[in-house]
C-alpha cells in the first residue's frame, strides 16, 4: 500500500466545514425563534449525526 501526502487544504475541508456548521449553529441559536430553530437544530445536528456515522463507520470496519 503506497502513502501519498494530500494538501493541508484537502486535508482540512470536511473538519473545516463541519465547525463551521456547528458554529452557525450556535449563532443560529443565539439570534431567535422560528426559523432560526430550525437553522439551529440543522447546524448544531449535522455534525452530531455526521461524527456518529464516521464512528460507527470505523467501528464496522
Amino acid at each position: 500500500m503506497s502513502h501519498r501526502s494530500q494538501p493541508t487544504a484537502r486535508l482540512f475541508a470536511w473538519p473545516a466545514l463541519i465547525a463551521m456548521l456547528g458554529f452557525l449553529g450556535l449563532f443560529a441559536a443565539l439570534l431567535g425563534d422560528g426559523g432560526w430553530d430550525v437553522l439551529a437544530w440543522a447546524g448544531l445536528g449535522l455534525p452530531a449525526l455526521l461524527s456518529l456515522r464516521g464512528l460507527l463507520w470505523r467501528r464496522g470496519r
